[in-house]
């Protein structure tokens, strides 16, 4: 499952700058560990951004930006092809006060900003001073959006989430689960809301969402993503995914 786990002989490069750029990310290509001394905004024009640290899996299509806070060590990976945009932002220049990675709404107008900034990051006219005066008042006003997967740290919350994880079309209830982790039901639900913040049908909708994401940004077709997520029905899928990120799934898939 998409988790980090750091030690001592771990190695975490550290770039103290976090720096303002594009980069084109293949399918399933990746960023290591790192962290950085500045705060950064990533975002994804095209494909599907994966951000992980210790604590869970924050992921965005293309209308949602993720916040990493200076600091924080984190990972990224490419699912479809990546057009990534990287933009650094002084530890002093905090908008959203948030000390943890999170997932925001990126609007048209916050979406041109983005890209503005990162298309040139030598550019220290007057003008790009005043666009990103005016991104950091979007990124204030920007919804913060749950499309987070949290990862579990008890051994037998991880053999669950494992096993959904291989296949995140099984259909059977936690009680079912419980019996190959070696906890009852009701010591599995503490778990997921002590550990995950989440009921386990609401962790289990955010993986198969995920995993759909996943999916259709490597062109497989909607109805094989609803059947392979778990979804009884096509439209039980589009409905879901509607809800979640405000479009449909095929939308989702022809966007530019």
């Amino acid at each position: 499952m998409p988790n980090i786990r750091h030690s001592a002989r771990r190695s975490v490069r550290h770039t103290p700058e976090a720096p303002t750029r594009t980069q084109a990310l293949a399918p399933g290509e990746s960023i290591d560990a790192h962290r950085h001394d500045d705060h950064q905004i990533i975002y994804a024009g095209s494909g599907v951004l994966a951000v992980t640290t210790d604590v869970g899996t924050w992921f965005a299509p293309g209308n949602r930006a993720i916040w990493v806070p200076a600091g924080c060590v984190h990972s990224h990976r490419a699912h479809g092809h990546l057009d990534l945009h990287l933009l650094g932002l002084p530890p002093d220049a905090n908008p959203l006060a948030l000390d943890a990675p999170t997932v925001l709404a990126v609007g048209p107008l916050l979406r041109e900003l983005i890209l503005a900034c990162t298309r040139d990051p030598r550019d220290d006219s007057a003008e790009a001073s005043r666009l990103r005066a005016v991104l950091l008042d979007q990124l204030r006003a920007s919804p913060q959006e749950p499309v987070q997967l949290p990862a579990p740290t008890d051994p037998r919350l991880r053999a669950v989430c494992g096993v959904l994880h291989d296949n995140p079309a099984d259909p059977r209830t936690l009680a079912a689960l419980a019996s190959g982790a070696g906890a009852g039901e009701r010591t599995l639900s503490r778990l997921f809301r002590e550990e995950l913040g989440m009921t386990f049908p609401q962790w289990r909708t955010q993986l198969r969402l995920y995993h759909a994401l996943r999916m259709l940004a490597d062109d497989v077709p909607v109805t094989a993503v609803a059947h392979r997520c778990g979804w009884s029905s096509t439209s039980a899928f589009i409905d879901v995914f509607r809800r979640a990120f405000g479009h449909t799934p095929g939308t989702y898939k022809r966007r530019p």
